[in-house]
């Protein structure tokens, strides 16, 4: 009986990695042009961590979240992280990084876990690449992240991306928009879904993002919170539009958009794409300037992103494409005593850099090169008893099929020579 992956995981198979590790090659090239340093964080989390940063109504923390009791810590809840920044700010005020240098640009790549209906796009086990500024409240930050993103999208080839921009204000501004806001809904309460209907007191901007079609339609002429924003607030994102304007980076304002993380405030952007359908974000993110304080650390602006790999990649369209990188040579051996040199030659041409393959069961010349013709080899060396005898190998191009002898006493070096590499 075939065991199957779990609902809403999903294998990334060769063919389709190498697309992947072209992406994070790119994402590492752009981060060193910014100055940004690699991170690494657990994937389990204490659960508090996200209930207090994401904010407890929102949908991940109410109903996507896989967590569970930990065995050895009286029953503690724990998490497999939904998302990275609420790691990474814990890992920056636990390691006291802001005491060498408070500010601090960070990277990193890996899973994240939710329980939503997996689709298109949206899986329960899903990959990220995000970046977090933490230490800087100045507008020109929030338009660096803006830029990297459009620099990165045009290093990997991708076209056909929206920006979208929003300011969700602060702790001095945004009460007076939600009362506005809450104003509003209430008057609306019975055309809202269940959820919005239930969770609008404690906290009515979920119900901007809500996608039930119901709620969107009531919030269709809600109040613009852009017309709420302090003079500070309004004087930051101005300087954003201001800077986009002047790196000609293209956006448009819409102000339904919040996020799905309470954390956010001030600017918030998505990129988006009419081609992934209903889930159309390729990569979103804001600013959060008040979340290294409530988790334990001294205050300390912050601004960050993360992209979807599946998201991105479907939008690349090479998954189908890209084939699996073919070996540089095939060794095919043919008897016992050529097996026996055959091996050791193969082990050190990959130490010199080589990609090389030969096979280890006994099986016919012919065989053995339908085989080297499958993992689409570039070349094949040809060595049997013959050969030994003779101290000289054949090498055929599979590209171009012209054969040529190589000494089996110097096969390294002059494999190892241009021939080889083309």
């Amino acid at each position: 009986m075939k065991i199957s992956r779990v609902k809403g995981f999903s294998d990334i198979l060769p063919g389709e990695v190498e697309l992947w590790q072209f992406i994070e090659e790119k994402a590492r090239e752009v981060f060193a042009r910014y100055n940004f340093s690699e991170i690494r964080i657990p994937l389990l989390e204490k659960t508090e961590l996200f209930s207090r940063s994401l904010g407890e109504t929102t949908d991940i923390v109410e109903k996507e979240m896989y967590t569970f009791a930990d065995q050895d810590a009286n029953g503690a809840l724990l998490t497999l992280r939904p998302e990275g920044t609420a790691g990474v700010v814990r890992a920056y005020v636990e390691a006291e990084l802001y005491k060498a240098e408070p500010l601090r640009k960070l990277f990193y790549f890996g899973p994240m876990f939710r329980r939503e209906r997996p689709q298109k796009g949206r899986l329960r086990q899903f990959y990220q690449i995000g970046a977090e500024v933490l230490g800087r409240e100045d507008p020109f930050v929030d338009a660096e992240i803006l830029l990297l993103l459009n620099d990165f999208f045009l290093i990997v080839g991708l076209d056909g991306v929206s920006l979208e921009l929003n300011s969700l204000g602060c702790v001095q501004c945004r009460p007076r928009y939600r009362q506005a806001l809450l104003a509003h809904l209430s008057e609306r309460a019975k055309s809202l879904c269940p959820n919005c209907q239930r969770r609008m007191e404690r906290n009515p901007l979920r119900v901007l993002d809500c996608k039930e079609e119901a709620c969107l339609e009531t919030t269709r002429d809600a109040p613009s919170i852009l017309d709420y924003l302090c003079e500070a607030c309004r004087d930051h994102f101005g300087a954003v539009e201001k800077l986009m304007r002047q790196t000609a980076l293209v956006y448009r304002l819409n102000p339904r958009m919040v996020r799905g993380l309470d954390y956010y405030c001030r600017t918030t952007f998505e990129w988006t794409s009419p081609r992934l359908g209903s889930q159309n974000t390729v990569a979103a993110g804001g600013r959060y300037d008040g979340l290294v304080e409530d988790l334990g650390g001294p205050p300390t602006p912050g601004v960050g992103f993360a992209i979807g790999m599946e998201r991105l990649a479907l939008l690349l369209e090479m998954k189908e494409t890209r084939e699996a990188p073919r070996p540089e040579l095939y060794l095919v051996w043919v008897g016992t005593a050529a097996r026996q040199w055959a091996f050791p030659v193969v082990h050190r041409l990959r130490r010199s850099g080589v990609r090389a393959e030969m096979g280890g069961e006994e099986k016919s010349l012919k065989s053995q090169m339908r085989r080297a013709d499958k993992l689409r080899a570039s070349f094949v060396l040809i060595v049997g008893d013959d050969e030994l005898k003779s101290g000289k190998g054949v090498l055929r191009n599979m590209d171009t099929k012209e054969q040529s002898e190589v000494s089996l006493d110097r096969v390294e070096a002059e494999l190892l020579a241009p021939k080889l590499g083309g």
